[in-house]
C-alpha cells in the first residue's frame, strides 16, 4: 500500500512541475539545435510569431518584423521567430535553410528557434501555453503573440494584422519598462 501511495505521488509531482506560470518559463531549442531557456528574455517584451519562408505573408512579414526588432531591440524587446510547416507545407527546409534564408533574405537578427509544431496533439510546450493563455490558436503562418515582461499574454492576432497594427501595443510595453526602470534610479 505505501508503495503504491509513494508511486502515485511521484506520478502526479512531474505532471504539476510542467505545468507552466508564465511563456519565460519554457525551454525551447533554437535554430542552432541548443537547449535555451526562455527566461533569458524575461524583463523584455516579446512578439512570438511562427514564421513560415514560402507563404504569401513572409516577405511582408519577415520585413516588418525585423524592422520592429531593430526599432525596440534588444534590451526591452524580441521578435521570437518560431519555424512551422504545419501549415500549407510552406516550411519545408531544415533549420540550417531556415537560418541562412532569414538572414540572407531579410537581414534577420531577432532570435530564431527550431522548427516545431505549433498546434494538434505533438504542438510545442510554448506554444500551447500562449494558445491556453490567449484563447487564439494558430490557423495559419505568422500568428503573432504579444508577451509582456512577466511572461504573460496580452493579444494574439493572426496573420492578416500587419506588425505595423502591432506596433503600438508593443512600443507601449516597452515604455512602460523604460519608465519603470527610470523611476528605479
Amino acid at each position: 500500500m505505501l508503495i503504491a501511495v509513494v508511486t502515485a505521488l511521484l506520478l502526479v509531482v512531474p505532471l504539476s512541475e510542467q505545468k507552466q506560470k508564465d511563456f519565460y518559463a519554457f525551454k525551447v531549442i533554437n535554430i542552432r539545435g541548443k537547449l535555451v531557456s526562455l527566461e533569458k528574455y524575461r524583463g523584455s517584451v516579446s512578439l512570438v510569431v511562427n514564421v513560415a519562408s514560402e507563404c504569401g505573408y513572409t516577405a511582408s512579414h519577415y520585413k516588418a518584423l525585423q524592422q520592429l526588432q531593430k526599432d525596440l531591440g534588444p534590451y526591452h524587446f524580441n521578435v521570437l521567430a518560431f519555424p512551422c510547416n504545419q501549415f500549407g507545407q510552406q516550411e519545408p527546409g531544415s533549420d540550417k535553410e531556415i537560418e541562412s534564408f532569414a538572414r540572407r533574405t531579410y537581414s534577420v537578427s531577432f532570435p530564431m528557434f527550431s522548427k516545431i509544431a505549433v498546434t494538434g496533439t505533438g504542438a510545442n510546450a510554448a506554444f500551447k501555453y500562449l494558445i491556453d493563455s490567449s484563447g487564439k490558436e494558430p490557423d495559419w503562418n505568422f500568428w503573432k503573440y504579444l508577451v509582456d515582461p512577466n511572461g504573460k499574454v496580452v493579444n494574439a492576432w493572426g496573420p492578416s494584422t500587419s506588425v505595423d497594427d502591432i506596433r503600438p501595443h508593443a512600443t507601449e510595453l516597452v515604455g512602460e519598462i523604460i519608465i519603470r526602470k527610470k523611476d528605479e534610479l
